[in-house]
């Protein structure tokens, strides 16, 4: 068997991507509402992708997606939903949704009250997570479409509690109220992210189940540890113990873009954090996510961001000076 190189592989493979990953995410705010139902009803949501949360206080629906199994969920049970594709709450597969979107913007409430008739009152309190990055979309894009916690979950109890916390500051913000909220945020991303929750409920693609997997996580604190490195497909095989089509093949299943499609995409992702941090010059930043010259960083960024470094980083250099 050959042996990966000592200084590649010798440090904490997972960690280190996730903490960068939910670094760069920033979160910032969340947004709660709830939906108070009775009868036959049922309420849609629209591909807008972002990344929304949802827990049963009383009752039981189903949660339905196309070209999934519809999945019930109960009370004390918890969602973290990527909208990657539309999906509804409801109370059975026949029901009629209305939109979420224009029953909000048509009432101006974040308290969405739908159907009639008797038979058991469901509460869904729920929301949205708001990020403060210019990578939000890439970086949803590596989580997976759907995470279920049930209440029997080991880790139920800490998710209620770090949720429950959230609520309370959102509905009473004091001093510093943004930092705390983010940070919770991070601690209950951090916590889905960590359990069992995720290996055993989330499809099998995108960063977080590659991070589970021992050859792509093992290619990943590769990647991450030495960004500045000209890796190639064959030498991430040969470090991974792979064939180069093996290790292409798996990764590209399991993380859902090519080797060297990820470097590119995580290296343009930290070119423009470290943009719009503005601590750094363009050059300095080339050199830093692997390119050897600015000329080749500035076209490679352009083609992937549609504007050029200067230009993005322009918010940031007038805060520097102002």
């Amino acid at each position: 068997m050959i042996k990966p190189p000592k200084n590649v592989i010798d440090r904490p493979e997972t960690p280190g991507a996730l903490r960068e990953f939910l670094g760069m995410l920033r979160p910032k705010a969340t947004h709660w509402g709830v939906i108070l139902a009775k009868g036959r009803w049922g309420v849609s949501f629209r591909d807008r992708q972002d990344l929304l949360f949802f827990r049963v206080d009383q009752g039981k629906c189903l949660f339905l997606r196309a070209g999934a199994e519809p999945l019930q969920f109960a009370a004390g049970d918890f969602l973290l939903v990527r909208t990657s594709t539309p999906f509804s709450l409801a109370s059975d597969q026949g029901a009629e949704p209305v939109d979420s979107w224009d029953l909000v913007a048509r009432t101006r409430s974040t308290e969405i009250c739908v159907g009639n008739g008797d038979g058991e009152a469901v509460v869904v309190r729920g929301g949205r997570f708001v990020f403060d990055s210019h990578n939000e979309k890439f970086l949803l894009g590596l989580f997976p479409p759907l995470v279920h916690l049930a209440s029997r979950n080991a880790q139920s109890d800490r998710v209620t509690a770090l949720l429950a916390m959230n609520e309370a500051e959102c509905a009473a913000p004091g001093v510093m109220s943004e930092f705390v909220i983010g940070r919770l945020m991070e601690l209950l991303l951090v916590e889905l992210i960590r359990g069992e929750a995720l290996v055993l409920q989330a499809s099998r693609v995108g960063l977080l189940a590659a991070l589970a997997d021992p050859v792509t996580a093992r290619a990943l604190a590769a990647l991450h540890g030495k960004m500045a490195h000209p890796w190639t497909t064959t030498e991430l095989a040969r470090l991974c113990c792979c064939s180069r089509s093996a290790f292409s093949s798996r990764f590209t299943k399991i993380v859902g873009v090519a080797p060297m499609s990820y470097l590119q995409q995580w290296r343009i992702a930290v070119a423009k954090d470290e943009l719009r941090r503005g601590l750094r010059s363009v050059e300095e930043i080339g050199f830093l996510v692997g390119f050897q010259s600015g000329s080749a960083f500035s076209t490679a960024f352009t083609r992937a961001v549609g504007r050029s470094p200067s230009s993005f980083a322009e918010p940031a250099t007038l805060m520097i000076h102002n």
